[in-house]
This record gives C-alpha cells, structure tokens and sequence, in this order.
C-alpha cells in the first residue's frame, strides 16, 4: 500500500459521486494499492478489505480518530477518540477459508461474506431495499451447502436459529468486518453499543477534506494564477503558508 497524493485523493472522492459505498471503498483501494488488482481486492473478506482501508486512513491522517455518536436515550451528541491500531488489533492476518458449523441437528459449510458479494446482494436487493433483504441475499451467496442429518437442505429450510449462529460465526472468524463498541452517554450514563463502519466514516473525511482543498485551490489560483496542478503539488504545510499570505 502505498500513501496517494492530493490529486489522486480528489480523483476517487469526484467519482465516487456516482458510487455505492462498496464501490468507494475498492477504488480507495484500487488507488493505494497497485500492487494488486481489482479482482483481487474485490475477492477480500470483508474484515480483511476493512483492515487495508483503516491502514490507508493512518496514512492519510494519522491514527487518532473522533467519531461522533449520538445517545439513543437522551439523543445527546458526544465525541468518541478510536485509534487505528487499537481497532487493527483484532484483525485476522489470515481469516479462514470454508467454516464447517455444526449445531440442533443441521452441518452448514459457508465462507466470509466479500465485496463482490456486498455488491451483488445489494444489486439483487434493489427491487426491495432493506437491509434485511440484503443481508439474506448475502447469507444465500455464502453459504456452500447445508444439511440435516442426510438430507441437504436450502436456505429458506434453516432454522432461524440456525441463521443466527452462522451469521454470529461470521463476524467472530472477521472481526473487522462486524466492529462494534461500548458507548456510555456521558450526560444520562445510558450504555449502547454503536457500530463503526470505517468506509462511511472514511468517505465521510474524504468528503470534508476534498471541499477544504478545492476551496484552497480557488483561493491561490485567484490569487497567483497557478494551475490546479501546481497548487496540488504544493506541500500542505507549503500551501497553508501562501493561504495565511493571502489571509484566506
């Protein structure tokens, strides 16, 4: 993985404006990491996928992380400090391939949900949005084969509870890909659990540093008539001081 420029940053978050969050998260990728192709990004599991993404974030801005959650009781906004390589400590540097669970009777073998099959779910999804129809379409493409006692059985034939514990045994083999924390509400003392989702949370900084520097851009080409191109080539700590010249 290698650290993008200013003008390769501005050209993944102008096209992702036609794009699904899935398909934002592999061309950040795509972008930092030309040693690998698409296919081969695509075809990560979630959590490794996620893994990569919280890396290049740490070399885009550092580790440190605000994020702002909002208390379900008394709806008070408050501020969370996360670091990167506390969150990459539960990563798996290898998740494993086909997981056999077995459990009331029934042997599921399935695989780690993917990309690709984020973003084949959602497409088939998309005549019923939901999250829930999503997440079954999901589970369908996961699962290898299930059976009870002899007989094979399909998706639909799981019992509930079955469904659970698969999906459970998902997030625990790809940690990163189901990432959760203890929130206490410092004005009421209300415990939740809130869910951190580093392609939102990411794009979201994207999207707030992509309109600071286009802004900047404005600001010195006006002033000096340098191209877009000149401007970006400038060193942040360079071009903050010709900001400060010009008084913006």
């Amino acid at each position: 993985m290698r650290a993008l420029s200013a003008a390769e940053l501005l050209e993944v978050w102008e096209a992702g404006f036609a794009q699904a969050p899935t398909e934002r998260a592999l061309a950040l990728l795509v972008a930092a990491c030309p040693e690998s192709s698409r296919d081969d990004l695509a075809a990560l599991s979630i959590g490794q996928r996620d893994a990569r993404l919280l890396r290049l974030r740490e070399g885009l801005w550092g580790s440190q992380m605000t994020a702002v959650v909002v208390c379900p009781a008394c709806r008070d906004r408050s501020e969370l400090a996360l670091e990167t390589r506390e969150i990459l400590a539960c990563s798996q540097p290898t998740p494993p391939g086909d997981i056999v669970l077995s459990g009331a009777g029934y042997d599921v073998t399935f695989r780690l949900p993917t990309s690709l099959d984020v973003i084949a779910a959602t497409d088939q999804a998309a005549p019923t949005p939901g999250q829930e129809a999503c997440v079954k379409l999901l589970f369908q493409r996961c699962l290898l084969s299930a059976q009870h006692g002899d007989a094979a059985v399909t998706t639909d034939q799981l019992p509930p509870e079955v469904v659970a514990e698969v999906l459970k045994c998902m997030g625990e083999a790809d940690a990163l890909a189901d990432i959760q924390l203890q929130v206490t509400c410092p004005s009421c003392e209300r415990g939740w659990t809130a869910l951190f989702d580093i392609v939102s949370f990411l794009w979201t900084e994207i999207e707030v540093w992509a309109w600071r520097i286009l802004s900047d851009v404005h600001t010195l080409a006006s002033v000096y008539g340098w191209s877009e191109r000149d401007i970006l080539n400038l060193s942040p700590t360079r071009r903050q001081f010709y900001l400060e010249m010009v008084g913006a």
